[in-house]
């Protein structure tokens, strides 16, 4: 099986391509190319595309109860920039970039978009 996309909730397109285009500058990705006039902004994640947009049945749209997204750093350095981007960009802290005990020591940080989508990001992470 292969993950396709991720498609999260929105309610301004603006801000959240904002801090996505800040966030994920800091990872080393291009910003969203999604034409502005589009009811989605877009980012292909090596092959998997992150999508946000409003909620189809036209209510709010609100973040998961529990739900977190990870994506990977490539060095400390690059946690850090990642985490002060989002926070310039309207994002909120979740947990300053630290070794994380959590996660074994692995240096990582968390954010929630403008929309309360939690993030996080980790540098030398091991799954499993």
């Amino acid at each position: 099986m292969l993950l396709k996309s991720i498609r999260l909730g929105s309610n301004d397109l603006a801000k959240t391509r904002a801090f996505y285009d800040a966030t994920f500058g800091a990872l080393g990705l291009s910003p969203c190319s999604t034409p502005e006039q589009y009811p989605i902004v877009m980012w292909d994640l090596g092959g998997v595309r992150f999508l946000l947009g409003p909620a189809r049945d036209g209510e709010a749209s609100t973040f998961a109860n529990g739900g977190t997204i990870l994506f990977e750093a490539q060095s400390e350095d690059a946690v850090r920039e990642w985490h002060a981007a989002g926070l310039a960009a309207c994002g909120s802290d979740e947990g300053a970039p630290e070794a994380k005990p959590q996660a074994r020591g692995a240096f990582g940080a968390y954010l929630r978009d403008p929309d309360g989508n939690k993030l996080g990001v980790y540098h030398g992470l091991a799954m499993g």
